[in-house]
């Protein structure tokens, strides 16, 4: 830790550390540039800290109890006692092994490793000031800049995080103890994947949505099997209500959540209730705000080095990640839609690349989407709809996994893939997942797009039997109408 008021000096400084951040330092270093990465938390920012990492720990964890639970079909009885402390204790330790790696990997690559909070002076100098008393500041010259700030989760009004019973998805993640109940305000992934967690260790879940259904911007044939299993899970929902205000009830600690009637908007209706009137009344042990998140861009004073950001606060950039400031990169959630953890990495990549003078660019054509939610959603490319509306004549196959053998032997068969391909040239074009493993199944028929690579391509490549992936070549051969295990389309 740098105590007192220096100046030091960097070809690429890089600020923030999460997968956008860490990814675009090392690949900077390999490229023999000479890196600085500012960092004022942990490596491996909110991914492998506060979101990605510990979510999907803590989603395998309550599968394998809630399966083992009820497995009754495959002749197994058995009623597990989860000690929910040991699981924290378990997640906790892939965190440290993870983020300690991101660390090495950075020193091993030549990366300087700064901590701090760095805010722009002009547009070659940043000044980075150290947490805690008597550590100072120090200012940082760089030729190049890469912003990784990452984001944050958005608060709603009468809803503070500071409030020991609101919690953000981070908060929802550090819990030491399962609450008896909880109201979870937003059913996109986040608060998806997490009323899944919590309804499979126990905890009565009610979900609030403003919109009619979960999971918007996904089809309804997508999020139908999640739901049915959300509802055999015990997960209430109230459609068409947004969390107005809470307070405490009771002398237990518990609290009332009270929602009013969301207005629509652009033609999304209201959705059906279990409330007939304008305003719901909910108790609850706490509340999970989950309806969305914001970029981490107000810290910064981009405006001192000219960096322009839009009317949400995301840093406006180009296909190779520069910014308004030529040599100002940025990447990662800040950067804008979709926040995904791997679309930033890529972009880390891009940034790291061009500033190298290497050729670049961003294609965010062949970025995965993937829901961990109970059965897992996956997609990628253009969707039939989108496809047409891009002017494509299209033809699609799909293949149920009530069909697949292997999904019958694991007690996971809701669900199907689906893939979209050009009908004259038979190029893949897009595809779409729900089911069993939907997060690894679709990586094959991405790597088909970024190939350019055709049904034929895909239903001709031999599967492993009896495997999961089987159903991606099947789906190709129903494109064809040489589907042998499903009912041609």
């Amino acid at each position: 830790m740098v105590v007192g008021d220096v100046t030091t000096g960097t070809d690429v400084l890089v600020i923030g550390a999460g997968p956008a951040g860490y990814v675009a330092a090392i690949r900077a270093g390999q490229l023999g540039l000479d890196v600085t990465l500012v960092e004022k938390d942990a490596y491996g920012g909110t991914c492998l800290n506060h979101g990605c990492i510990p979510s999907k720990a803590l989603i395998s964890a309550t599968d394998v109890a809630h399966e083992a639970r009820y497995a009754e079909e495959m002749g197994i009885h058995a009623d597990p006692d989860v000690d929910f402390a040991e699981m924290v204790d378990w997640k906790d330790d892939i965190v440290e092994q993870l983020t300690g790696g991101v660390e090495k990997l950075c020193k091993a690559n030549g990366v300087d490793l700064l901590e701090g909070t760095a805010t722009f002076v002009d547009e070659n100098t940043v000044r980075v000031s150290h947490d805690g008393d008597g550590q100072g500041s120090e200012t940082v010259s760089f030729e190049h800049a890469i912003v990784a700030t990452g984001s944050r989760p958005i608060e709603i009004p009468n809803f503070s995080y500071a409030d020991e019973p609101i919690l953000n998805s981070r908060q929802a993640l550090a819990l030491e103890s399962v609450p008896d109940s909880l109201v979870i305000v937003g059913a996109g992934y986040i608060g998806m994947e997490l009323a899944s967690v919590f309804a499979k260790l126990g905890t009565d879940v009610t979900v609030i949505e403003m919109r009619d259904s979960i999971l918007p911007g996904y089809d309804d044939d997508l999020t139908r099997p999640v739901r049915q299993r959300a509802a055999d899970l015990g997960i209430e929902f109230e459609f068409g209500y947004t969390a107005s205000e809470w307070h405490e009830h009771g002398d237990d600690g518990g609290i009332r959540v009270l929602a009013e009637r969301a207005a629509t908007d652009g033609g999304v209706a209201a959705g059906e209730t279990t409330d007939t009137g304008d305003a719901l009344s909910l108790e609850a042990d706490g509340v999970l705000v989950a309806v969305g998140r914001e970029p981490v861009s107000d810290t910064l004073d981009l405006a001192a080095a000219g960096v322009e950001t839009d009317e949400r606060g995301f840093v406006e950039t180009d296909s190779q990640a520069r910014t308004s400031t030529e040599h100002i990169f940025a990447v990662g959630d800040v950067a804008g839609e979709p926040m995904l953890a791997h679309k930033s990495s890529a972009e880390g990549a891009v940034a790291a690349a061009v500033i190298a003078g290497e050729p670049a660019a961003i294609d965010h054509q062949a970025i995965p989407a993937v829901v961990f939610t109970d059965p897992e959603i996956a997609t990628i490319g253009l969707s039939e709809a989108e496809a047409i509306d891009s002017g494509f004549e299209t033809v699609t196959g799909q293949f149920p996994f009530q069909a697949s053998g292997r999904a019958l032997t694991t007690g996971e068969s809701d669900g199907f893939v689906t893939v979209v391909a050009d009908a004259e040239a038979g190029y893949v074009l897009g595809a779409s997942i729900v089911g069993p493993e939907a997060s690894e199944l679709i990586a094959e028929l991405g790597l088909a797009i970024e190939l350019g690579a055709t049904l034929e391509d895909v239903a001709s490549t031999v599967h492993a039997h009896p495997t999961l992936s089987e159903s991606v070549m099947e789906a190709a051969e129903n494109a064809l109408g040489e589907a042998i295990h499903t009912l041609n389309r």
